[in-house]
């Protein structure tokens, strides 16, 4: 028997800053410009990267510094909206090679608040009761496709959206702000709304300033 109700969407992400430029690659790349080193000091560099990438447009000097992040457990629906900013660089987990890992597991139905919670270790769900049960019959079908022996190769093409999945990402400083522009706004998908917050989150403080005119908060 179907369960009446499931969880609400379990946005269980993990994210994690691996590494970013140093403010004073950008500061050189700026005053290289002007050759105005001899104008520098911390207050001074601070601002000149907002006046200049920011307040006057010249964009090109914020793509000096870049951002890479480990990203676990978003849906590949979001890794979809993810990868349409393409000035950014990824890595991402392989269904080709790792999906024998679902192979290994056991029945995700009936669907009831155990398999929902197992399932959710491989899925997205949202807080829709009729899309999540369509999710775990979808999860259902690829997992007895593998177990049938199907090859990963012709399975993948049955993952649903909602599916999980790991990546590296790269980004420099320039796209991120058009990123953050878009997907921290209240019409982006909630799922993506939130990756960006998250991402903006664990910047390092010190970057942040840089942000702030793009991040929608509200």
């Amino acid at each position: 028997m179907e369960s009446a109700s499931s969880p609400a969407y379990n946005l269980s992400f993990s994210i994690k800053l691996l590494h970013y430029t140093p403010l004073n690659v950008c500061v050189g790349g700026v005053r290289t410009c002007w050759d105005s080193f001899d104008k520098a000091s911390n207050k001074a560099d601070l601002e000149l990267i907002d006046r200049v990438g920011n307040k006057f447009k010249h964009k090109s000097v914020l793509e000096h510094l870049s951002y890479s992040f480990e990203i676990k457990g978003i849906s590949r629906a979001c890794l979809i909206e993810l990868t349409r900013h393409r000035m950014a660089s990824y890595s991402v987990k392989s269904t080709r090679y790792t999906l024998k890992e679902l192979r290994q597991q056991d029945s995700f139905l009936p669907i009831d608040s155990v398999n929902f919670e197992r399932a959710s270790k491989w899925v997205v769900f949202t807080q829709d009761n009729e899309t999540n049960n369509a999710i775990i019959h979808s999860l259902e079908k690829l997992r007895e496709l593998l177990v049938n022996g199907k090859a990963n190769d012709v399975a993948k093409y049955a993952l649903p959206e909602a599916y999980r999945t790991n990546l590296y990402f790269t980004i420099n400083a320039r796209s991120l702000q058009n990123f953050f522009e878009l997907r921290t706004d209240k019409r982006a998908l909630f799922e993506i709304r939130k990756l960006a917050l998250a991402i903006y989150s664990n910047l390092p403080h010190s970057h942040k300033y840089l942000f702030k005119g793009s991040v929608k908060f509200d």
